[in-house]
C-alpha cells in the first residue's frame, strides 16, 4: 500500500485544478504493478471527479452548472459560515470527493480524454489531496 498526500491553494472562490499528472507521478512512484488508485479531497466544500476538458470553456460551463443548480444565497439554513461555503456542502454531494481508477504495469488507467478534476466550491483555500494506491508491488 502506498499512500501520499498534496497540497496547493486555490486561488478563486470556484475553480478547477486539474491533477491528473501529480496523481500518475505518485501511481509511478508507489511502484505498484496491479490494483486500484484512490484519489480523496479531504475537505467538505471540494470534490474530485472525472471528465473531459478538450475544450477550454468546458471548464467553465461546468462551474456554471454548478452554480445553476445550487446557486450561492443567503437564504441557505445552515449559515455558521459564508453563503459560498453553505453551497460547497450542497455541490459536493453533486460531484463527489473521491475516484477510483485501475493500475496495471505500474500505470494510471484512465481515458484518453479523461482528467482527474479538483473542484473549489469556497475559494480560496489551502487544500489538500490524498492519493492511495493498493496492490501488487513490481
Amino acid at each position: 500500500m502506498f499512500l501520499e498526500k498534496f497540497s496547493f491553494t486555490t486561488k478563486e472562490t470556484t475553480e478547477l485544478v486539474i491533477i491528473t499528472d501529480k496523481v500518475k507521478e505518485f501511481v509511478k512512484k508507489s511502484g505498484i504493478k496491479e490494483g486500484l488508485c484512490v484519489v480523496h479531497s479531504t475537505h467538505t466544500t471540494a470534490g474530485i471527479t472525472v471528465s473531459t476538458i478538450s475544450d477550454p470553456l468546458g471548464e467553465k460551463d461546468i462551474l456554471d452548472e454548478f452554480d445553476r443548480l445550487v446557486p450561492t444565497r443567503a437564504t441557505f439554513k445552515h449559515t455558521l459560515d459564508t453563503p459560498a461555503d453553505a453551497a460547497g456542502h450542497i455541490k459536493i454531494i453533486l460531484s463527489g470527493n473521491a475516484a477510483m481508477f485501475p493500475v496495471k504495469d505500474n500505470e494510471l488507467v484512465i481515458g484518453h480524454s479523461q482528467y482527474i478534476l479538483f473542484f473549489e466550491f469556497d475559494g480560496p483555500r489551502d487544500r489538500e489531496v490524498l492519493v492511495q494506491v493498493l496492490g501488487e508491488v513490481s
